[in-house]
């Protein structure tokens, strides 16, 4: 494929999404020059996200052509994605020809239940960071990893720094820098608090109790998967 020829862009969406997993790097990626940007998912109804926003895919998997830029999001709707077989061949299909993949948070697991992560460097959500392993991953406590053409964003937020990368790796910094200062992203966050090393122990205590459940499910689900896989950890 020319370098100069339009980046077909694709990204994946499901029930349970994380919005800003999927927005935040399509905010970026859509601007980049010259690229087709679509959502894909199982069919064309309306997703909605785990707060209730509705998203409407523009067309189903089968419909999705060959891609150079896969991004898969994350959120909790990805535990119903890691046992479904028709999103995970779809998932190493388009990765196999991509020339760059972007996981941002729990997304990661599902590349991982693919099968796609074993020996590659990458990171996810902090409150998942732990799973990746099972999938033969070497967990790497980065906002952004990147490894190759794979490019692992932790949570949520970080997906737009991930595509920032992504822009840059692929088409130059100056095209990158260009889309940051027209998004105006200069974060100045009111407080400390976006990491488990920074925030008040209490907040952190009271979000690893508030997510204790989905974490745990998250944690039976990883090991039920990387058993099919024959990954152990």
């Amino acid at each position: 494929m020319s370098q100069n020829a339009p980046l077909v862009i694709g990204s994946l969406a499901f029930d349970g999404i994380d919005q800003i997993d999927l927005t935040g790097p399509f905010e970026v990626l859509s601007r980049l020059p010259g690229a087709t940007h679509r959502i894909y998912a199982r069919s064309t109804d309306p997703v909605r996200d785990v707060h209730g926003l509705r998203i409407v895919p523009d067309a189903t998997l089968d419909d999705a052509p060959r891609l150079d830029v896969l991004h898969v999001p994350g959120g909790p709707g990805q535990e119903a994605l890691m046992h479904d077989e028709v999103v995970l061949q779809w998932l190493r299909q388009q990765s196999a020809g991509a020339r760059r993949v972007l996981s941002v948070c729990t997304g990661a697991l599902v590349l991982g239940a693919a099968g796609l992560l074993r020996g590659r460097r990458a990171t996810t959500h902090w409150n998942s960071f732990h799973l990746l392993p099972c999938f033969g991953a070497e967990a790497v406590d980065q906002r952004v990893v990147v490894d190759g053409k794979w490019i692992f964003a932790a949570g949520v937020t970080a997906g737009i720094d991930g595509a920032l990368r992504l822009a840059a790796d692929m088409l130059g910094d100056t095209v990158a820098q260009s889309i940051q200062l027209g998004m105006a992203y200069a974060p100045e966050p009111p407080f400390d608090s976006g990491t488990p090393a920074t925030a008040p122990a209490s907040v952190l205590a009271a979000a690893r109790a508030a997510a204790a459940e989905l974490t745990a499910r998250r944690e039976a689900t990883a090991r039920t998967v990387a058993a099919r896989l024959g990954i152990g950890s």
